[in-house]
């Protein structure tokens, strides 16, 4: 940590290490969380079929997120951000690795399903550029809800590259050091 008591934000690989705590965070996050098995699978294909990250302050796993790559796009699997460090910008920055993976990639679109009722996560997913275009009937079989499918098209074009640069720059993503955290207290500085 910063003599100031704040730690950086840093995305990171996920390793088999970090499991313990992105299960307990699966476990308060979701009704039916994802279990170790499904993640050591994940975690043991090739990594240019699957990206799996790890968001860490100091050394604490507060978040994580994932997608699989099929054909020309990817999907994302999962985003994750444990509760006590909601609404710091964490669940941004992991989706926006994932979208310039997926970039980086030369992939054509990105897409994922979103429970209907999940607002906050429509609204970030939205600011990405990602638009509903559908939806799963009674898809999540543990509550019967809804699933939105969202879709981010075009990923190699100008807009989409434009709306990653302000992202980037609005995020602080490109300096590792930019946003700053401090776990006591859950304060943003960028």
């Amino acid at each position: 940590m910063s003599p100031a008591g704040t730690a950086p934000l840093r995305i990171t690989p996920m390793r088999r290490r970090h499991l313990r705590a992105v299960l307990r965070t699966e476990a308060q996050v979701s009704p039916q969380p994802w279990s170790i098995g499904l993640f050591l699978g994940e975690l043991a294909q090739p990594e240019q079929r699957r990206r799996y990250v790890v968001a860490r302050v100091g050394g604490d796993v507060v978040g994580h997120a994932g997608m699989i790559v099929a054909v020309d796009d990817a999907h994302v699997t999962t985003v994750a951000v444990d509760p006590a460090w909601q609404r710091r910008g964490i669940g941004a920055r992991l989706v926006l690795d994932l979208v310039r993976a997926a970039r980086d990639r030369g992939l054509v679109g990105v897409t994922l399903e979103v429970r209907a009722g999940n607002h906050p996560a429509i609204a970030l997913y939205e600011r990405f550029g990602f638009g509903a275009e559908g939806t799963r009937r009674g898809y999540y079989a543990e509550t019967g809800e809804d699933a939105v499918i969202m879709w981010l098209r075009d990923l190699q074009g100008d807009e989409v590259g434009a709306r990653i640069d302000g992202l980037v720059a609005e995020l602080g993503a490109d300096d590792p050091s930019a946003l700053e955290l401090d776990p006591a207290a859950g304060e943003a500085r960028s």
